[in-house]
């Protein structure tokens, strides 16, 4: 059974690592799908492999932080297929890494601006659509730095993404009585090209292999794997099914249990 039959989502920040990995998913999973991110060409080429796989997409660029090109991606999608089931706020901008005491504190507004009102954005351009449609599903995708520090990792990202928790509750108490449920997933390390990309620049720099790093980092999660990014997708995309209906304002950790590591 495909647990996304029918539904239209709408997926933001739609790049080489869990975006792409969410939106093929969708498509297989019975979805038509709408992909937003900066890069056109990306998008195209994505759109192009759900199409070849018998799926169907929209690919838009659209710039998160602009309102107006929020509206658009919405009305695109709702002019192409009908409705909006389901969001996914994957959009964000990285930040700096480093110390707080040398961090550019003013940069950290852009990495918000992405990650956290960019959702907010996308959120009440479709807000209307499912009030319409009698209900709809909304994913924030967060990071477990909302909830575990990473000394030398970015602060705004972290900062940004704790927000964004906080947004998801809010506006689950508000939108539920229209049948819109919001929540928020907290990703740790994500398997992928984006990581192993990662780690051979560490590994690189620090004369080891990206093996050996990878290997490190798996025995610090419990369940000894660095999430894959589909098996991570598939969670996101579960919240938006009706296997969940009942679920709103929640948070879950997907992250192999790093989250309560020490």
């Amino acid at each position: 059974m495909m647990i996304l039959k029918d539904k239209v989502i709408l997926i933001t920040g739609v790049g080489p690592g869990m975006g792409q990995a969410m939106a093929k998913l969708a498509a297989q999973e019975g979805a038509r799908v709408a992909l937003a991110a900066r890069k056109q060409a990306y998008l195209d080429d994505v759109a192009a492999e759900i199409a070849a796989a018998g799926g169907e997409a929209l690919a838009l660029s659209t710039d998160v932080t602009d309102s107006a090109q929020c509206d658009a991606l919405v009305a695109a999608t709702v002019a192409r297929f009908g409705r909006i089931d389901g969001l996914v706020n994957s959009a964000y901008a990285p930040g700096e890494n480093g110390p707080f005491e040398t961090a550019d504190v003013e940069s950290w507004a852009g990495t918000i601006d992405v990650a956290c009102l960019g959702a907010a954005r996308m959120a009440q351009a479709v807000a209307p659509h499912m009030k319409a449609a009698g209900g709809g599903a909304i994913v924030n995708v967060a990071t477990m730095q909302a909830l575990k520090p990473l000394p030398g990792g970015s602060l705004s990202y972290a900062i940004a993404k704790g927000a964004l928790i906080t947004v998801s509750r809010q506006l689950a108490a508000e939108l539920g009585p229209w049948n819109i449920r919001v929540n928020a997933t907290r990703m740790g390390w994500l398997w992928g090209e984006p990581v192993r990309q990662a780690l051979e620049s560490m590994a690189a720099a620090s004369g080891t292999t990206a093996e050996a790093i990878a290997a490190r980092v798996a025995a610090s999660i419990p369940l000894r794997i660095i999430p894959p990014e589909e098996e991570c997708a598939r969670t996101v995309l579960l919240l938006l099914s009706d296997y969940t209906r009942m679920v709103t304002g929640a948070v879950l950790d997907v992250n192999g249990g790093e989250w309560m590591a020490p």
